[in-house]
């Protein structure tokens, strides 16, 4: 079970000090697991004010101006807190495997065929809606969320973790479809990891050969380790084309995320 009897926890990450604990509160931000409803509620606002306010995405939710779906109630909610306002800035959400297993899917499924990430499933975790307030996208907060999930990870030995990692559409989806066809080929999974998505981006006809914009978000889970399982799926809600991601924790780049927590 996890420790949530703190507004912050000391993480037992894969890089700490085996003498002293590594923890995971900066100078301006601390990291910590929703506790209450109210903490819950904090992030699923900020998530509709990213997601629907600001990119436009149609949400279906039946509490105004909060993003919420099913799989919230099943989820452990990730939040940063910015310290002196204690505003929610940041969020993700976990959906561990158990959980997955008695709603009956992963979110994922939604978008793409994961037959061939079955075998993974006792001990694959996976996030999502990943979201920072416009103000505060400086690299430190999502760095405090990596660590965190690593944290989390660690302490309840998972072993893989999937995400949709999406990439905005206003342009039609030509940047898109830049960011999967110009992917170094070392970021994308060995085949039998691969998954299929269920409404395929046509990424040959909208490729432009720009150069492509790589949301942030996907840069850090590359370096951080992460193999993209194949072609984008389009999500007509949010207008995005979204990457699945597998990070296995065995190739997490633990130097990387290090020095980013330092620096939060």
């Amino acid at each position: 079970m996890l420790d949530k009897s703190s507004s912050s926890f000391t993480a037992t990450l894969p890089f700490a000090n085996a003498k002293a604990d590594t923890s995971i509160t900066g100078s301006r931000y601390r990291v910590s697991y929703a506790r209450t409803p109210s903490d819950v509620l904090a992030a699923q606002r900020l998530r509709y004010k990213v997601f629907a306010e600001e990119l436009g995405a149609h949400l279906d939710t039946r509490v105004a101006e909060h993003d919420i779906d099913h799989y919230d109630a099943s989820c452990e909610h990730l939040i940063v807190r910015e310290i002196c306002s204690d505003k929610v800035i940041g969020t993700y959400r976990i959906l561990p495997p158990a959980a997955a297993k008695r709603i009956g899917n992963y979110y994922s499924d939604n978008e793409f065929f994961l037959n061939r990430l079955h075998h993974l499933s006792p001990r694959m975790v996976e996030v999502g809606r990943s979201c920072i307030h416009q103000d505060h996208r400086n690299g430190a907060v999502i760095a405090l969320l990596w660590a965190g999930l690593a944290e989390y990870m660690t302490r309840n030995n998972y072993d893989n973790l999937i995400g949709c990692a999406s990439i905005g559409m206003a342009d039609g989806g030509h940047n898109a479809a830049n960011v999967f066809q110009q992917l170094d080929p070392a970021a994308i999974a060995p085949i039998e990891y691969h998954a299929f998505p269920q409404h395929r981006l046509p990424h040959e006809a909208l490729s432009n050969d720009q150069p492509a914009l790589v949301p942030p978000l996907i840069k850090g889970y590359l370096r951080l380790g992460a193999w993209v399982c194949g072609e984008p799926a389009w999500d007509p809600d949010f207008n995005t084309a979204d990457l699945l991601i597998l990070l296995p924790m065995a190739r997490m780049n633990t130097r990387y995320l290090r020095h980013f927590v330092k620096n939060a």
